[in-house]
């Protein structure tokens, strides 16, 4: 079944394509005052096809956004060689560097591929922070799922997206990286900023109490973190 993006507020979307028989990861489009922002590209060139029809014809220039590195968000990276892709510099790294070993994973498990994929990398990187302040978007590097990780606040909606950090999923969070001190430094860095709905890479967007979920997963997974 082909899936449809949802409106989550007047300017921002989200489109979720499946990246296997099981799984599926989330897209996000943020339409902008000046730019338009594409938030990962998925698992091939055909995957932000739905997404890029909403803004078809509109001459707001499109900046797409790797949240991190992995295949399922940088596949459809491909469609965007002439444009902007931004990331942090670790996410290009390991793009570049580990590209045919994820290649050879994908194909070993038999994941879902959609329309062309070839390595594109991040053009523009950076290490702490970015802004666009005329849209109200901030880039913050937050190491937690993979030292690459980013997460884009949007101060207009009050939308956090937090890309793999963390899933949510029956009023519960779970951290989905290995290192408690990270953990505790990204959910610091979460608490600073007003938001009322997060969205996430493989979860349903979550409204409230996102912080207070975070906090309460960690003890149970203190075993997961020393292993």
């Amino acid at each position: 079944m082909e899936m449809k993006p949802i409106k989550i507020t007047d300017r921002t979307y989200e489109l979720t394509v499946k990246e296997s028989h099981e799984a599926t990861v989330n897209l996000a489009l943020i339409c902008g005052d000046k730019h338009n922002f594409l938030i990962d590209t998925g698992v091939g060139a055909n995957s932000p096809l739905p997404l890029l029809e909403i803004v078809k014809g509109c001459p707001k220039p499109l900046i797409v956004i790797n949240t991190h590195g992995d295949w399922d968000h940088v596949y459809g990276n491909c469609a965007f060689e002439s444009g902007l892709i931004i990331a942090h510099s670790l996410a290009r790294k390991k793009i570049d560097q580990g590209w045919e070993e994820a290649a050879k994973w994908v194909l070993e498990k038999g994941c879902i591929t959609d329309g062309a994929v070839r390595k594109t990398l991040p053009n523009v990187t950076f290490e702490d922070v970015m802004y666009f302040p005329e849209d109200g978007l901030t880039l913050l590097h937050t190491p937690f799922h993979t030292e690459c990780c980013i997460s884009i606040y949007d101060s207009v909606d009050k939308i956090l997206h937090i890309g793999d950090n963390f899933g949510f999923e029956d009023g519960k969070a779970y951290p989905w990286g290995k290192d408690v001190v990270n953990f505790h430094k990204v959910v610091n860095t979460y608490k600073q900023y007003d938001f009322n709905i997060c969205l996430s890479g493989h979860s349903k967007p979550q409204i409230g109490g996102v912080i207070a979920m975070m906090e309460a997963s960690l003890e149970p997974w203190q075993e997961y973190f020393s292993a």
